[in-house]
């Protein structure tokens, strides 16, 4: 082979692998939990749903694939959905906002299942963020948690660009991102699990949660009889933490929201669909924060699936509540 051949063919490797490097998505894996798959499986059992429309009405401004954090070369990003009025020229008008994080059993999902969910909230006049995180293929149990934080400080820190009132911002979610938005907002300050704040002056605390059917203690009885599946990956929940509870019983536990209930706690809205399964450790929860005296409220919409917050009829009705609870709390 001649030399020149040779040194083509080096080049054009180097050029392939240094292009993969610089690759900004999550690396390739199967994600098959789409609104349409879920859809498919729901309708059977209640034939009266259709999947919630995510067109944006006149009175919100969509801002889509904003970047909020860089891992060396990947980024994730956020759609953020306001108040038109925002930006109408309401003279010191701020409105708080609102951090959504997605389903999808920790290891799979889109931001744009909670796109319903957050221009319902814009129409209220919230300033609301879906987010895409870390998933288990791609990073294992904590670094969702790092990611929504992540979210938190990067709209705390534009908060004046996009009329949002930095003292009010709650951080909310579904299913499994109910699971990682409780944990996020019951580990405020803790710096284990916000390695950003050694970098930033500007805080990651949340001032409310909003659990969407999500669980609050991966160690109980009910969980583990659905989620602790012997053998690394053969559960959502095991495929996350890289192991069983017997193999990772120390990540269990500290990834389960409930353990972290003190003084200074968020107050916490748990929205619930009628599927008792995915209410797993509320009940224990609600009890140790009323030691306290930490505001909590419990709404079950009767007769809906697990992901109702997909779905019309029951998008406004889920929407209501939570905009009950924000509005109580940061618009009395």
């Amino acid at each position: 082979m001649k030399l020149t051949n040779l040194i083509t063919i080096v080049l054009s490797i180097s050029c392939l692998a240094c292009c993969s490097s610089l690759q900004s998505g999550p690396p390739a894996y199967e994600n098959t939990y789409t609104v349409e798959n879920r859809y498919a499986g729901d309708v059977k059992s209640f034939p009266e749903i259709r999947i919630a429309s995510t067109s944006v009405p006149g009175d919100v401004i969509e801002k889509k694939n904003i970047t909020y954090v860089r891992y060396g070369a990947r980024e994730l990003q956020l759609d953020l959905y306001m108040p038109k009025k925002l930006t109408e020229g309401a003279a010191n008008k701020l409105a708080p906002g609102v951090i959504l994080v997605h389903c999808g059993g920790w290891r799979s999902g889109y931001r744009t299942h909670l796109t319903p969910m957050a221009i319902e909230l814009a129409k209220a006049e919230y300033v609301a963020a879906t987010i895409t995180y870390r998933l288990a293929p791609e990073a294992q149990y904590p670094a969702a948690v790092y990611d929504v934080k992540a979210a938190i400080r990067w709209l705390r820190s534009n908060a004046g660009e996009f009329g949002v009132d930095p003292a009010k911002i709650a951080v909310g979610g579904s299913s499994a991102g109910g699971q990682i938005a409780s944990l996020t907002g019951m580990t405020n300050g803790l710096l284990r699990f916000d390695p950003q704040a050694k970098e930033s002056k500007v805080s990651s605390d949340v001032q409310l949660i909003l659990n969407i059917d999500g669980l609050s203690d991966f160690t109980s009885a009910e969980a583990r009889k659905h989620e602790d599946v012997p053998g690394v990956g053969r559960s959502s929940a095991g495929a996350w933490f890289g192991g069983s509870y017997a193999e990772k019983r120390d990540l269990w536990h500290d990834a389960s929201p409930t353990y972290y209930v003190g003084e200074a706690s968020p107050p916490i809205l748990f929205l619930n669909s009628a599927q008792e399964r995915f209410h797993v450790g509320r009940d224990e929860m609600v009890k140790k924060m009323d030691i306290y005296g930490i505001p909590t409220k419990v709404v079950t919409l009767p007769n809906t699936p697990h992901t109702f917050w997909l779905y019309e009829p029951y998008i406004k009705p889920a929407a209501a509540v939570v905009v009950e609870f924000l509005n109580e709390h940061f618009k009395p």
